[in-house]
């Protein structure tokens, strides 16, 4: 039900427009003043603003260009009398969907909200889609060709185009994630919102917020209505990471939501209807959270579904390389001109395929984007590889083309002078940026660009 706030000085004239306009099925809102209209759009969800030109302290206009400077692509049309035409044209230029002469068919009025709130809808919907919308997340994204990767893309070609709610298991870094998106974006819901919520990072009282929004004044600090993620993902997909986080009390009311699928607001008494498909994730296995007495087993049954596990990259040793050349290709083409590797050795290679990889994929993408970044050959070595990788593999640290007698203070100070040069060319002489890719802190890298004298290289450049 679409909700139109009708803003008239004239005491009838809105009532009778509100009868009108919810015999067609509309919910209509009215404010005899401009002030009252905007405290109205700050405390609900309004589809469209139905207003007259002349009124005493705001005038229509007025309204107009407050309601766009809160809401830009809020529908606005203008209610005017002959006489005031030009105000109505002026009206037009200052972001008016349309106007309409008093008195007017009802017919004409109702045909003129229909079609601006159809507008309103489509544009609503596209400024919700994330970044992520815009690049479709199909089956290359998920990198794999062992067994248990071709089985879990034989169960996304099978579950995309269903509405079934969908549980995967995995522990952390191996891309449930980006088994979410391509599940999402290979189903009829693709062109709705993806709309993803981290169980594990909100404290219980912002979480159960986030998920089901809240009216104002709900709980201090609540200064205005918010709509909740379950709103936000209707005609699209949810998805619950870390769903075994997920306190008891809200465990309860995710159950009844997707029972009844409508949803409340905290602080509010209306059941909103909602049609989301769910996606759930968790890095722990809920079967057992539910022996335990951590989860609820009628609410596992409910997202239990459909249950895909995405094995830990230890167990897909055969897709390491490709892998590896994922990402060599991915992070060489953002580099730029300041990369020059193509490719991996072979040493270095071996060392990566041999590692037990406890952080799965995410661990394996962080080492290739510092190798890219650190890496002064073509090819990826082991000298580029974190020490924990080279000493795991037993291959100590070669120092090819070093003369004999240079000392190790000497050696050192060159790899660290060297590396601080690249990290600051990549950042473009960002130090903070500079500093993350170091792993050290702004004020450390402050302390080592005066060590080497590079910030008076850097200030010759400025």
């Amino acid at each position: 039900m679409e909700n139109i706030l009708i803003v008239d000085d004239e005491k009838h004239y809105p009532m009778i427009i509100g009868e009108i306009l919810q015999e067609e099925g509309y919910r209509t809102f009215t404010a005899p003043s401009g002030m009252e209209a905007l405290d109205i759009l700050n405390t609900q969800l309004i589809d469209l603003v139905l207003t007259d030109v002349k009124m005493p302290g705001m005038t229509g206009i007025d309204l107009l260009e407050k309601i766009k400077e809160l809401k830009p692509d809020m529908p606005v049309i203008i209610m005017t009398a002959f006489g005031s035409v030009e105000k109505a044209v002026e009206a037009m230029h200052k972001g008016a969907y349309t106007f309409i002469l008093k008195p007017f068919e009802n017919e004409a009025l109702i045909a003129h909200i229909a079609k601006a709130i159809s507008v309103y809808k489509i544009v609503e919907e596209n400024n919700i889609l994330k970044d992520a919308m815009r690049t479709r997340y199909q089956f290359d994204n998920i990198i794999g060709k062992s067994k248990p990767m071709q089985e879990l893309y034989e169960i996304i070609q099978k579950v995309a185009p269903t509405n079934a709610s969908v549980l995967i298991e995995g522990e952390s870094g191996t891309g449930k994630e980006l088994v979410a998106k391509s599940i999402h974006y290979n189903s009829p819901r693709k062109n709705k919102s993806l709309v993803a919520v981290n169980c594990a990072a909100f404290a219980e009282s912002l979480l159960e917020s986030e998920l089901f929004g809240h009216e104002k004044g709900a709980f201090t600090g609540a200064a205005n209505m918010k709509k909740g993620r379950f709103e936000l993902a209707d005609k699209g997909t949810l998805f619950l990471d870390e769903i075994g986080e997920l306190p008891m009390t809200l465990q309860v009311k995710l159950l009844r939501v997707l029972q009844e699928r409508s949803v409340e607001r905290v602080g509010g008494t209306m059941a909103i209807p909602v049609d989301f498909r769910l996606i759930a994730a968790t890095n722990k296995i809920l079967e057992d959270e539910v022996q335990k007495g951590n989860f609820r087993e009628d609410l596992y049954y409910r997202l239990n579904v459909v249950k895909t596990t995405i094995p830990p990259l230890r167990d897909r040793k055969e897709d390491i390389l490709m892998l590896i050349n994922h990402f060599i290709k991915k992070y060489t083409s953002e580099a730029g001109s300041v990369s020059r590797v193509t490719g991996i050795d072979r040493k270095a290679a071996q060392i990566l395929c041999d590692y037990e990889w406890k952080g799965n994929v995410r661990e394996l993408e962080n080492v290739i984007e510092r190798a890219v970044i650190l890496s002064s050959g073509n090819l990826i070595s082991p000298t580029d590889l974190p020490t924990q990788l080279r000493q795991s593999s037993g291959i100590a640290l070669q120092l090819d083309g070093i003369p004999d007698g240079v000392g190790l203070s000497e050696t050192l100070a060159a790899v660290e002078k060297r590396m601080i040069q690249r990290a600051m060319k990549l950042s473009g002489n960002v130090q903070t940026k500079a500093a993350q890719l170091l792993g050290i802190g702004k004020s450390g890298l402050n302390q080592k660009l005066k060590k080497f004298n590079l910030d008076r290289e850097l200030n010759q450049d400025k």
